[in-house]
């Protein structure tokens, strides 16, 4: 089974969670594509990356999810930062530097969001629409949030569109 990135769960509501997220780093490259061509114009990029395309070609664990980005700012705009999570422990200093100028290791803090879960293929209409439900009931909690959606998906693209699973986060205004 594919590892997940970790988190833990700080509160529950009816339609969202609260989590906190543990540090983690992330290999990432920008794109400028429509929100379907976004993935999979980089997909194998980051793939090659943990398939041992990196200065010390070392096999990297694949992980879930898949995380597709964007600021709200940006919505009209075709970039797009599509991102791998590095396996659980893994610091920066650690990770075999990519030989493709394209990819680009990040390293996050514990960070603090709201996450809601959705089936179904990740549509851009279809997450746009839950990243709006998101907003509005992390604002009817009081919840102040960033700019930034992030499309995470679990799933093969092979996978029944129907069975995916997938969820929209987005970080906690600090």
């Amino acid at each position: 089974m594919t590892k997940r990135q970790e988190f833990r769960v700080i509160q529950t509501y009816s339609d969202f969670d609260v989590r906190e997220y543990l540090p983690c780093v992330i290999a990432e490259v920008r794109v400028s594509a429509n929100f379907s061509e976004s993935s999979s114009s980089v997909f194998s990029t980051l793939f090659n990356y943990i398939s041992q395309n990196n200065k010390s070609s070392e096999k990297i664990a694949m992980t879930a999810p898949v995380i597709t980005a964007q600021n709200e700012d940006a919505s009209d705009s075709a970039e797009w930062n599509i991102s791998f999570v590095m396996p659980s422990g893994s610091t920066f200093d650690q990770m075999p530097q990519p030989n493709n100028s394209q990819v680009r290791l990040r390293e996050l803090d514990t960070e603090r969001c709201v996450a809601k879960s959705f089936r179904g293929r990740a549509t851009d209409g279809l997450s746009r629409k839950i990243a709006q439900e998101l907003r509005v009931s992390a604002a009817k909690a009081n919840i102040s949030l960033t700019r930034e959606t992030r499309i995470c998906r679990f799933d093969p693209p092979f996978k029944p569109g129907i069975l995916h699973y997938n969820e929209i986060v987005i970080p906690v205004s600090t």
